[in-house]
């Protein structure tokens, strides 16, 4: 996925009596939105961790488009463990291009697959790699490879920084057949609480409540909720479609996002 950063950390006040209802027994029901492979199991493992009870509806699946990136470019870009991976399967050589990753997780995809990294930005997103490759790219052909959802902040950074942008388009991601049982569950007010891990997510999460007939009913139960946005471009897909953010950890980073939504929970 494409990576999604924060400028910092936040976590709403919540106010007094303001505590969702919880599921049944003292474990609080968590919906993860995640897509049906290691990630939504390591998420579930995690949340289990964590002493809540995980509601894996996956709200993205990927389609690969059997593209492999470009070869010739000075600067190879990959914003996504899925796309190391299909990058590798496709048998992508970088040559001697400098390999950049958006974010810790995507470099240690990269490195798991066989490829050493060159750069990883001090902010794990789409403007913190704009920011680190201002200044250098300038004449350079940089190849970017990732999904069919990725932000235009990096095309436009990159090209405003004068490079030969190419984009490569490695997978697609929709909305996996069935996904919603979670719009449903906040709809009834049975959700404590809601994992958005990309705008996508959010998309897909609203998309698949209208489709039961439940969107409003959802909304509500998220303002009832605490949730929790992986990074400030999903915040703000999820503001800008009526549902308010408790929780933005500084690092777009899983673990984090759960910790500090459980412990908002927690504080009530």
């Amino acid at each position: 996925m494409s990576g999604d950063g924060a400028d910092r950390e936040t976590t709403r006040p919540r106010a007094e009596g303001d505590r969702p209802p919880r599921a049944d027994g003292d474990r609080p029901r968590v919906a993860v939105f995640r897509p049906a492979d290691d990630r939504l199991s390591d998420a579930v493992e995690t949340l289990e961790a964590f002493g809540t009870d995980p509601v894996a509806d996956p709200m993205l699946a990927v389609e690969p488009t059997g593209a492999s990136p470009r070869e010739d470019a000075d600067y190879a870009i990959l914003t996504s463990k899925t796309g190391a991976e299909l990058a590798a399967a496709a048998g992508w050589e970088p040559g001697s291009a400098t390999v950049c990753a958006i974010g810790a997780s995507t470099a240690d995809a990269l490195r798991e697959v066989g490829y050493a990294v060159d750069v990883v930005p001090a902010e794990f997103s789409s403007q913190g790699l704009v920011d680190r490759l201002d200044g250098e790219v300038g004449g350079a052909r940089v190849e970017v490879a990732r999904s069919d959802h990725g932000s235009a902040v990096l095309l436009d950074g990159l090209d405003a920084a004068g490079a030969y942008v190419h984009e490569t388009v490695l997978y697609r991601l929709v909305r996996p057949h069935g996904a919603g049982d979670s719009a449903e569950l906040a709809a009834d007010g049975a959700l404590d609480a809601a994992l958005f891990t990309s705008s996508l997510t959010v998309e897909n999460f609203l998309d698949a409540a209208a489709e039961r007939g439940v969107r409003e009913g959802a909304l509500a139960g998220l303002a009832d909720a605490v949730v929790g946005a992986i990074g400030t471009p999903t915040a703000e897909t999820a503001s800008e479609a009526g549902i308010e953010v408790d929780v933005v950890p500084a690092d777009a980073d899983f673990e984090r996002l759960a910790r500090r939504t459980v412990t908002a929970l927690e504080d009530g």
